[in-house]
């Protein structure tokens, strides 16, 4: 696959079908992960694999209760004004994003794998993030989605590191938890503002110098109107 059509199409795929990934598939994405860059080359990180029914039976009620916690606070505000004004382009999107988190909690225990990665002195998650978005490019590759989500961690991290039995005292911390299954949906280019929205150069409202009204992939034209 060319790297810019995984680029421009890994995208949150939350609507994954129950079919097994098989373990052939599951260690190109593993050994893809583990050659992103690391900070000091520490690779203070760990991957774990969850497939076991008994095991997302018992990770399931927590994630939906993280889901359902981050709906009340961090979302609260900004899912009331998008009920209020479901037709406004800003807010159907806002509703079909979380309506598709929503569904992945309330199938959580369907997915047929989750990769839930640790890192150690890594705060910043700097060094694990990279690791992690190669993984998800990989799954791209192979047609497997993705999607990468820390709700977990953040309202229920004890629960569920006792559940997948973590080391106490290692310093070990849950920075993500990444879903991966065959879509039922499509493939596509994800809308986005504009890149002069959330770009400048040399200060914070320097001018770009250049315009990028569409995606540059496929087939679009460089920002001086060359291939």
């Amino acid at each position: 696959m060319d790297v810019y059509e995984a680029l421009y199409t890994t995208r949150a795929m939350r609507r994954v079908r129950p079919d097994p990934i098989p373990y052939a598939v599951q260690a190109r994405i593993l050994d893809a992960a583990i050659r992103a860059p690391s900070g000091g080359n520490a690779q203070s990180w760990r991957f774990m694999l969850v497939d076991d029914p008994v095991v997302k039976g018992r990770l399931g009620p927590l994630y939906r209760d993280s889901i359902r916690q981050l709906w009340a606070t961090a979302y609260h505000d900004r899912l009331e004004r998008a009920r209020q004004a479901p037709d406004e382009p800003a807010h159907a999107s806002m509703l079909r994003v979380t309506a598709s988190a929503q569904h992945l909690a309330d199938h959580f225990e369907q997915v047929p794998l989750f990769m839930i990665g640790f890192s150690r002195g890594d705060q910043t998650g700097g060094s694990i993030f990279p690791a992690v978005w190669s993984a998800q490019l990989a799954a791209r590759a192979e047609g497997v989605g993705s999607a990468l989500t820390s709700v977990l961690g953040i309202f229920h991290g004890a629960e569920a590191m006792s559940v997948l039995a973590v080391p106490e005292g290692k310093g070990w911390t849950m920075a993500c938890c990444v879903s991966f299954g065959y879509p039922t949906g499509r493939w596509g280019v994800a809308a986005r503002r504009p890149v002069r929205e959330v770009a400048s150069r040399n200060s914070w409202d320097g001018d770009l110098g250049m315009d990028i009204p569409e995606p540059l992939w496929p087939g679009g034209h460089g920002p001086d109107g060359t291939p």
